[in-house]
């Protein structure tokens, strides 16, 4: 995927602090190759609202991975999924025989969202690469030793933002590296649904509520957009205070030096899915991605760039979407491989981390 290097996000406005922090990272080096054909790969947890999902997707890319088992430590849990179709004829195993394997490669982190730091530090630790689902916890010191962990061992850490290689997104990202849209002033992005009391309460569970849940993958996009921001605020409001606590309606605004950048979650959106999107401004252009899933794209171009005229195109062709979490398992697997470097190396992720969880409104220790 092309998108703009850490030094063109910088130059959209982040402050040189925040430049500064990020590229104290250490070197970024390739993982460690994974040398047989199939990449042996596992799944810990079912409960993550993403699993099944990324269980169907590396059973599906079978000329890729091996699956070897999933680990799901709760009977009544395994009893209700262990015949859907992703999970139907996959093996159960414990943790410990799991991360003990003989060859297994690479782990997928799909327990509930409390768990998933933990559970991504004992996988890291044993030596595995990850795929780990968001958002990364509520304590970004927890996060951050993951990433340092890994780094050290040249483990693979991949997060699941599930636009990373969404087709709309490639555009837009390829867009701003070739400088198509100038300098960008402004961005803003639209993520919410409609969730019923079960889910409520699941999500009250977390502090920074549908920012926390659903914002970080907007968060994410315009991390590799923009950069660090220089200040984010978050404005929260709890829509239905008689039922439960949840933040359910947020808002959150990203300062940059020469930009400002908006992104809206809700829960309590009716057929919000329909009104998700991302717009990007810039001094000599705009995309508008409406909606997200299968993407839609206007253009608007001041002047010709490469095939595209100057003025508004109402939508332009863009690659079938296929799967979800194609293209992540896809490109993970040429990273294991050895054929190419990670496109989200850990600093990024620890910047999109500390600006999810100041846009949830959730203190960063």
């Amino acid at each position: 995927m092309n998108f703009p290097n850490r030094r063109q996000a910088f130059q959209y406005g982040t402050s040189a602090a925040a430049a500064a922090a990020l590229n104290k990272w250490p070197g970024q080096a390739r993982a460690h190759r994974v040398a047989e054909k199939k990449i042996k790969a596992g799944q810990i947890g079912t409960r993550h609202a993403h699993a099944s999902g990324k269980m169907s997707t590396l059973r599906k890319f079978s000329d890729e991975f091996e699956v070897i088992g999933v680990v799901e430590p709760d009977d009544a849990r395994w009893a209700a999924v262990k015949d859907q179709p992703a999970y139907r004829d996959v093996p159960r195993m414990t943790e410990e025989q799991m991360l003990n394997a003989p060859g297994l490669a690479l782990v997928a982190v799909e327990t509930t969202v409390g768990n998933l730091i933990p559970t991504a530090a004992r996988c890291v630790a044993a030596g595995k690469h990850i795929h780990l689902d968001k958002p990364a916890g509520e304590n970004l010191s927890d996060f951050k030793k993951v990433l340092n962990n890994a780094t050290r061992q040249r483990l693979t850490v991949q997060m699941g933002y599930m636009f990373r290689y969404n087709p709309g997104f490639a555009f837009l990202f390829n867009a701003l590296r070739k400088g198509w849209l100038g300098e960008p002033f402004e961005a803003h992005g639209v993520i919410s649904k409609k969730v019923g009391p079960a889910t409520r309460q699941n999500l009250a569970e977390y502090p920074g509520g549908t920012m926390f849940e659903l914002g970080c993958h907007l968060i994410d996009a315009l991390t590799v957009a923009m950069g660090a921001p220089e200040k984010v605020t978050s404005f929260t409001r709890r829509t239905r205070p008689d039922l439960d606590q949840l933040a359910d309606n947020q808002l959150a605004v990203f300062e940059y030096a020469r930009a400002t950048a908006t992104i809206r979650s809700a829960v309590v959106e009716v057929a919000g899915g329909s009104r998700r999107q991302f717009v990007l401004c810039g001094s000599e252009g705009t995309i508008d991605i409406k909606p997200l899933e299968a993407p839609k794209l206007l253009l608007t171009l001041e002047q010709n760039r490469g095939n595209y005229p100057r003025g508004t195109q109402m939508e332009i062709p863009l690659k079938p979407l296929g799967g979800r979490y194609d293209g992540d398992f896809r490109d993970l697997a040429k990273v294991l491989r050895g054929e190419k470097e990670s496109d989200y190396p850990p600093a990024h992720d620890l910047a999109v981390q500390a600006a999810v969880l100041q846009a949830s409104g959730v203190p960063v220790n």
